[in-house]
């Protein structure tokens, strides 16, 4: 009931002008960044910091932390018209996303992520609302045994992600933790697989990585397929038609309560993050889905998971931000930085003697996700044109878009070599019907494994014992083998159930 309280008063420190501008300045730029492929929330919030310094905190934090939520809205927007995820939370977002779109149902594409953004960010600021301080106290239950634990069960969801070929998706595995493994290992300091380019010591770097495999991919398939991309720009595509319905909305809705949710738990882990999150809850949902068969080829529900899934994690990455001081992330840690700036000491005593600063943040969330909604669909009539643009006119777009967007990351003309010959690699993996999901995952979630693996040994003194100590650790371990073993028993039975009808139609 005090909470209640509290939030009415955060409320009509939100409400004031100078904040429901600064909110609407943060949502409208977070849009922008989010759909502009290689600069993400992180940059985003620093380039934005250095301008809120004489600004009152509040104002100053309603404001990134708009453009950090809405961030997410916009990577969406260029996933899936464009398949160049704008950060990389919108990765997953891109591999039914975009077939949607191509399909002629760029309308209903958007429309899904922007409800599911909308659903998952609000699922997560109510959680955040009721129980922030438990939620980050429980995230600090996780320790490097715990979430080696949580990575290698999202690593054995990589058969989940192969379909019909376990062969080609395993490859693609493995290219992943080659690919992951290049540079100097953090821990000991050693080079590898680097052959004495300076510029591999940092390792395959991830923009360069994405938009080659996503975007400039598109562009060599487009030039050399060029009737199968034909068909779709004479077809008219209105809005009307293309716009989520009701009967679509109830296929996604427990999808998106669900995702919200544990993207909202997977989000106060110290470490994991919005794309986390997003990997995590979309291997789930290719589980458990109805409708598992069609996702990747334009499935609402694996959208909705994607989104929903990020948004949340956005919303409770700020749990452990407010409650114990503890960043958990990049956008994060340079969101910590600026509150340190202005005199404000995040952690438990933040909501007694900074009620209105904190409880004002709160509350503007649910404000900015509103403003971030609207915006958004007003965005869609302009997007939609983009699917009608010729292919002729789209190819250099998109080419100029992955070059400018891979090499804004580091001023390097290397990261552009790079994409162009992710991107080559991605269509050679199209033809040999070899998945580019399974090399993603394993590329975004091997440095975190090994840094975790790591950290527990030293913990340990190199003893295994450490990850069957607490109960989360056995938890997971036991879901991780009976993950493992799934697929095993279940074409066991099926082959049975096989064997017994054709006994008995003999």
């Amino acid at each position: 009931m005090e909470n209640l309280q509290l939030l009415w008063q955060g409320f009509q420190t939100a409400c004031s002008l100078p904040n429901l501008t600064s909110a609407l300045f943060g949502a409208i730029v977070g849009l922008l960044v989010g759909a502009m492929p290689g600069i993400g929330s992180l940059t985003g919030v620093a380039l934005l910091l250095p301008l809120t310094f004489k600004m009152d905190p509040t104002t100053a934090i309603i404001g990134l932390a708009a453009l950090y939520y809405s961030n997410m809205y916009g990577g969406s927007f260029s996933a899936c018209l464009l398949n160049i995820p704008g950060d990389s939370p919108a990765v997953m977002t891109a591999l039914d996303g975009y077939p949607l779109a191509r399909s002629g149902k760029a309308g209903l594409a958007l429309s899904t992520s922007i409800i599911s953004s909308f659903i998952g960010g609000t699922i997560g600021i109510i959680i955040l609302t009721i129980s922030g301080p438990l939620l980050a106290k429980w995230g600090l239950d996780f320790g490097p045994a715990e979430l080696t634990l949580l990575i290698l069960f999202a690593m054995t969801s990589i058969g989940w992600l192969l379909g019909d070929n376990p062969s080609a998706g395993l490859v693609a595995t493995a290219l992943g933790v080659m690919f992951a493994t290049v540079g100097v290992d953090r821990a000991l300091g050693q080079t590898r697989f680097s052959f004495g380019n300076v510029n591999l010591l940092s390792g395959v770097a991830f923009i360069p990585l994405v938009i080659g495999m996503f975007g400039f991919s598109q562009v060599i398939d487009m030039v050399v397929n060029k009737g199968s991309y034909g068909k779709n720009e004479v077809r008219k595509v209105t809005i009307k038609e293309s716009m989520m319905k009701w009967k679509e909305f109830k296929r996604i809705a427990p999808v998106t309560a669900r995702h919200g949710i544990l993207g909202t738990f997977v989000g106060v882990m110290p470490g994991a993050g919005a794309t986390a999150a997003a990997f995590i809850s979309y291997i789930l949902e290719k589980r458990i889905s109805k409708n598992r068969d069609q996702m990747g080829k334009g499935a609402i529900e694996g959208l909705a998971a994607a989104e929903s899934a990020n948004n949340g994690a956005a919303a409770g990455a700020f749990a452990p931000l407010l409650t114990l001081g503890i960043p958990g992330g990049g956008t994060t840690a340079v969101l910590l930085g600026g509150l340190m700036m202005w005199g404000l000491r995040p952690g438990p005593l933040l909501f007694t003697e900074n009620a209105d600063f904190a409880w004002g943040l709160i509350s503007s969330m649910y404000v900015g996700n509103i403003i971030c909604l609207v915006i958004a669909f007003a965005c869609i009539p302009l997007m939609m044109k983009v699917v009608k643009v010729p292919r002729a006119v789209m190819v250099p777009i998109i080419s100029a878009v992955c070059i400018v967007g891979t090499y804004t990351v580091n001023n390097s003309l290397f990261d552009v070599y790079l994409m162009i010959a992710m991107g080559i690699l991605a269509y050679f993996m199209n033809i040999a019907k070899i998945p580019s999901a399974p090399l993603l995952l394993a590329f975004v979630l091997t440095p975190m494994l090994e840094s975790y693996v790591r950290q527990a040994f030293d913990i340990s003194g190199g003893s295994f014992g450490i990850f069957v100590q607490s109960g989360i650790s056995k938890t997971l371990l036991a879901l991780t083998v009976i993950f493992c073993l799934a697929p095993i028993v279940m074409n066991f039975i099926n082959k049975k159930k096989t064997n017994t009808v054709q006994t008995a139609t003999t």
